[in-house]
């Protein structure tokens, strides 16, 4: 038996993808003994409108919960970057040091704000497509 290899990645978890299209095998009678080819037919089915409109709202809450989790770091770095402006007027003697970290959480909590206002872009992105797919909205294009 094949052992299958599992990576553990620490922000990438690839769940297995589900095909587009499902195959159902179905057996079929024989109309005459001469016919010698296979028993089973194939049947494609494919994704109907309301998967796809489940897909993109699936996708949406995604984004919208990484939207949150970019607030979230936003406001803990900006929080803890004027933690330290506070440290550096208040400990003189290692002033230098709290005006780094200081530094160092402010780029963070903007790094962390542009990360939100991404996926605020992608989750409105899901939306229109859910919105598309599910016969909604119509989307033109100008050119």
């Amino acid at each position: 038996m094949a052992e299958e290899k599992h990576h553990h990645h620490l922000f990438h978890h690839h769940k297995e993808e589900k095909p587009a299209e499902e195959v159902i095998y179905s057996e079929t009678a024989y109309s005459s003994g001469v016919d010698y080819a296979s028993g089973y037919t194939e049947t494609v089915v494919a994704e109907s409108a309301s998967d796809e409109y489940e897909k993109y709202k699936k996708e949406e809450k995604h984004h919208k919960h990484k939207e949150h989790l970019g607030e979230m770091g936003a406001l803990a770095a900006g929080g803890f970057a004027l933690y330290e402006k506070h440290e550096a007027k208040k400990d003189p003697d290692h002033a230098h040091k709290h005006k780094i970290e200081e530094e160092i959480a402010a780029a963070v909590a903007v790094g962390s704000g542009g990360y939100a206002f991404h996926e605020h872009h992608e989750k409105k992105d899901a939306k229109e497509e859910a919105e598309e797919a599910s016969g909604k909205k119509h989307h033109h294009h100008l050119f």
